[in-house]
């Protein structure tokens, strides 16, 4: 009759299981390929219909970002390999005893959501300025005689550089006339 201990680790699957998690990070590896594959694809099957002015055309960025993808995925897979590991989290300022801050998670991500809900309706700038305050807010920022005039000024700035300077049109809701 076989004990438990009589069975060679390689038969109970242990031995695999602790390879595995000594390379963990080719999970990362992984979903870094399969990110790079995903960009490249959508990148070579791109329709380009716009006039092309150089050899710089509207494909060219995402099969540099997807061929960087795919290669980091390859060094970082021949590291892990060759014994490389990750450096655990030290938590710089981070108690890792603690438990996670949900409240916090959950303030910024109803703001996050609050304000792609509101940014047709009222616009960037004032959709901006409670996205901006909101988070402020959440992270813990209670100077409400000072946080939303900051938030203001920083979403009209956005606002300015991106729907004037870059060309990028964002809906300036009510305020269109005014800006």
């Amino acid at each position: 009759m076989t004990t438990q201990t009589d069975i060679p680790p390689a038969e109970t699957g242990g031995d695999q299981r602790s390879w595995l998690r000594e390379h963990s990070e080719l999970g990362v590896c992984a979903l870094l390929l399969a990110l790079g594959v995903l960009v490249l694809t959508d990148a070579l099957t791109m329709d380009v219909d716009i006039a092309q002015r150089g050899p710089v055309g509207p494909k060219t960025v995402p099969i540099v970002v997807g061929a960087g993808l795919l290669v980091i995925a390859a060094l970082l897979a021949l590291d892990v390999l060759r014994g490389g590991r990750g450096q655990a989290e030290g938590g710089e300022d981070i108690d890792l005893s603690e438990p996670a801050d949900w409240r916090t998670v959950l303030l910024l991500s109803g703001v996050f959501l609050g304000a792609a809900v509101l940014i047709e309706p009222l616009g960037f700038p004032v959709a901006g300025a409670l996205l901006f305050w909101g988070a402020a807010f959440a992270l813990g920022s209670r100077r409400i005689d000072r946080d939303p005039l900051i938030a203001a000024g920083l979403s009209l700035v956005t606002y300015t550089v991106f729907n004037n300077l870059l060309g990028v049109p964002l809906p300036g809701g009510p305020l269109m006339g005014v800006l």
